[in-house]
């Protein structure tokens, strides 16, 4: 009976504090990049000609970076390593609850004078690291990561595409890997990261706008749910609203949320509101993170702290509705929306399809001003044509060296 008591106790402090538990149990809390070790392929694939036409997400790089994770031991040893399989068990956490699988996604640039330059990767690092705890996965050092990123991308520095336009897009990824079929914290994991030079990311290219479907019948997030994190079980569900909007003529899905329709994302980026106020103020506007309905985006925060750095104009979080745009619109104060996030940067909105309707927003019409404004303004610091701290240095001349010249003194 004392050994069932005790199960019970476990049993309820993992329901409560399943981290403490974690940190408890786990000889190691972290991974460190000084421990990182390098396995470098003998066979490197072929660069593609014209990166600006690499379609989002197909073309991979030579090497990928994994560390593992269990409960008993921790942390282990981060690797890079020649990009491979991953070989699982059939009753692998991750394939039948798909909670225990979060992803980020983060970009590597070559700026205008050659240095290869990831854009604010700590901002991913705090995230990553909220969905892992929402999601029972394990938490690590920020610092460690991103150093453990800055040499991958070192070692596969000439996939960073010579362009302006193109990019080498991250996809550091944790998923649970414990054999078993109970609903439960996975008592190991995998983190891993592959790396893909990407072009535009809509066929459109960099800054065309986009149309957008908005039917109050399908909904991205919920209050209560776990819409705010970077989770793979908030994107699959999408597709096949993807596919209906694509059907209907659109682009991209324009995600309502509530009886009153309240304006939450656009696909998978967040969404902004450029209007003349009902108090006739010009005034950016976007769904507030408080509700917990919409991802807080590395790209949103950036225009946020832009804006507020200009301070030309009003700058709100706050619920928008459909029928605040419907209402802007027929009193000619709509001047901008605009989606953002790390795959296109910034995308202008053109069309929404609303209730049988197509509400035509006068985004190009107005330059578009804000819009272009903020995207010159973010690649200008991705690409390096303006010194920023939001500009993390991975290497300072990409021309020179091998990869062993160029790595960091952990």
């Amino acid at each position: 009976m004392a050994t069932c008591g005790r199960l019970r106790l476990f049993d309820q402090c993992l329901r409560n504090s399943p981290f403490a538990i974690i940190q408890r149990f786990s000889s190691r809390t972290t991974f460190k990049a000084s421990d990182l070790r390098l396995n470098l392929t003998r066979h490197p694939g072929p660069k593609p000609e014209d990166p600006n036409k690499c379609i989002f997400g197909k073309h991979f790089t030579d090497h990928m970076l994994a560390v593992e994770w269990n409960l008993k031991t921790g942390w282990g040893v981060p690797v890079i390593k020649p990009l491979e399989n991953i070989s699982l068990h059939p009753a692998t956490s991750v394939f039948h609850y798909a909670t225990e699988q979060l992803f980020e996604g983060m970009k590597a640039y070559r700026t205008v004078d050659n240095r290869i330059a990831m854009f604010r990767p700590m901002e991913n690092m705090n995230r990553m690291n909220r969905t892992a705890k929402r999601a029972c996965l394990p938490e690590f050092d920020n610092e460690e990561l991103v150093k453990c990123l800055a040499e991958l991308v070192r070692v596969e520095h000439e996939w960073v595409p010579h362009s302006t336009t193109a990019s080498l897009y991250m996809r550091p990824t944790m998923i649970g890997t414990e054999p078993s079929l109970g609903v439960n914290m996975s008592s190991s994991a995998l983190l891993y990261c592959i790396l893909c030079p990407v072009g535009p990311y809509f066929d459109t290219g960099s800054f065309s706008p986009v149309s957008l479907m908005a039917d109050p019948t399908y909904i991205r997030a919920a209050k209560g749910g776990s819409g705010a994190y970077k989770l793979g079980s908030n994107y699959g569900p999408t597709i096949r609203i993807q596919q209906e909007a694509i059907k209907r003529g659109c682009q991209q899905v324009l995600w309502l949320y509530g009886e009153d329709h309240q304006v939450t994302e656009v696909g998978t980026m967040n969404v902004f509101v450029y209007w003349i106020n009902e108090d006739g103020e010009k005034e950016l506007a976007t769904m507030p993170l408080g509700e917990g309905i919409v991802l807080p985006g590395v790209t949103r925060s950036s225009l946020i702290e832009l804006a507020h750095e200009w301070d030309e104009f009003k700058v709100t979080e706050r619920i928008i509705t459909m029928a605040d745009v419907s209402k802007a619109l027929n009193e000619n104060r709509m001047l901008e929306m605009f989606g953002a996030g790390t795959a296109c940067v910034v995308c202008p909105i053109d069309k929404i399809l609303y209730m049988d309707q197509t509400l035509e927003i006068p985004t190009m019409e107005n330059g578009p001003e804000i819009a272009s404004r903020f995207y010159k303004e973010l690649t200008d610091i991705q690409y390096g044509r303006i010194p920023h701290e939001w500009s993390y240095t991975v290497m300072e001349d990409a021309g020179k060296g091998d990869v062993s010249e160029a790595r960091n003194n952990f």
